[in-house]
């Protein structure tokens, strides 16, 4: 018995749907369990132990492209020169 046009394309939907939940569980699946980075819970114990805490504050968005441009070519990136920074003006 032949099925109906509209049996035909909802087959097809299905089967495009299912292709994609196969490739978004294979991309965000597979390569995240491969990654050797650290998580973030792991990656926060690590900071807390070095003494290390986030900070966040709202700047200029010319102050932070002048800190971008600058912190490209830190060798400690943009961590290191907030740091070195900050230092300098605390200290003067």
């Amino acid at each position: 018995m032949a099925m109906k046009k509209t049996d035909l394309e909802k087959n097809k939907a299905l089967k495009l749907n299912n292709a994609m939940k196969l490739a978004t569980a294979d991309r965000f699946g597979k390569t995240a369990a491969a990654d050797p980075k650290l998580d973030r819970r792991e990656q926060r114990k690590l900071d807390q132990a070095q003494g290390l805490v986030a900070f966040a504050c709202k700047l200029n968005i010319e102050l932070v492209e002048e800190l971008k441009t600058r912190a490209a070519s830190h060798p400690e990136g943009m961590t290191g020169l907030l740091n070195e920074v900050i230092k300098r003006g605390l200290a003067g």
